[in-house]
């Protein structure tokens, strides 16, 4: 069976791109590697996002703030899915990825503007988990490997009213 790089895009890669990566590398299915970049990265990932990787059994010591530069360059691993999953770096301008991979953006409120207790951050951040864990199963879940570039562009957006 063949895998697939998917890269998750955020404005600071440190929260839901984050979530994003770890989910796709650890997804049952094996199909997947999760990588996570941001147009201007932060300084560190939020702890409640490291608190899932952890969870979902991702080293944590991979976790990083990336610019998507590194995405871009030369010699950087060849994406077959760039997913953006904050509203503000769907509205970018991209870097021109290589490959021409299949791309669709997958929104969701930012959880570290949640304000309150730590379970009500822990809750926001579960939550992104979920909504990107569902998408992930139903991508995985695709015949990708029959479906031309049209129609994997396709389904992927549709994934992102799932």
């Amino acid at each position: 069976m063949n895998t697939y790089n998917i890269l998750f895009l955020c404005t600071h890669n440190s929260a839901r791109s984050v979530i994003g990566e770890a989910l796709a590398s650890t997804d049952p299915s094996k199909r997947f590697v999760g990588y996570s970049a941001g147009s201007t990265p932060g300084t560190r990932v939020n702890p409640f996002a490291a608190e899932i990787a952890e969870m979902l059994g991702y080293p944590t010591e991979k976790l990083r703030s990336k610019s998507w530069d590194e995405f871009a360059a030369p010699g950087a691993p060849k994406m077959d899915f760039i997913i953006t999953v904050c509203d503000n770096a769907a509205g970018e301008v991209c870097p021109t990825w290589p490959g021409n991979p299949a791309t669709a953006h997958w929104g969701f409120p930012d959880p570290s503007q949640v304000e309150g207790s730590d379970e009500a951050k822990r809750q926001a951040f579960k939550d992104v988990m979920i909504g990107l864990r569902k998408r992930i199963e139903l991508l995985a879940a695709l015949p990708i490997d029959k479906l031309d570039r049209m129609s994997l562009q396709s389904e992927l957006q549709k994934l992102s009213k799932a």
